[in-house]
């Protein structure tokens, strides 16, 4: 699983089914531990803070980047010191590879700040 952020995403227009709760938990593993499972296995969660506004900004722009680069798109909550990122495969309703991969590339790039 540490291998997850050398990965990259796949093309998901649905048609397949979302990882299992099983899947997902072993999944996890491959995750910061700061990043939570939702009780349905539908959706992971994590929560970044930052000491200014312009450092939160600058890692909402890293991410977007990533976003871009693996056509995989998380949804966003930014605040003035923080930012909660939330990944989940829309198109299936559920979880697939692409957001392990997209929350690794994700907790890579916390790690360099």
């Amino acid at each position: 699983m540490n291998d997850l952020a050398k990965r990259r995403c796949k093309p998901c227009e649905g048609g397949v089914e979302p990882l299992t709760t099983d899947q997902s938990k072993e999944m996890m593993s491959g995750l910061d531990a700061s990043w939570h499972l939702d009780e349905n296995a539908s959706r992971i969660e994590r929560r970044f803070e930052f000491p200014a506004f312009s450092r939160t900004i600058a890692f909402v722009n890293a991410i977007a980047w990533v976003a871009t680069n693996e056509g995989h798109h998380p949804d966003l909550l930014v605040s003035y010191g923080s930012c909660t990122v939330q990944y989940r495969t829309h198109a299936i309703n559920g979880l697939s590879d692409n957001d392990f991969i997209c929350a690794a590339k994700i907790d890579r790039l916390a790690e360099e700040l």
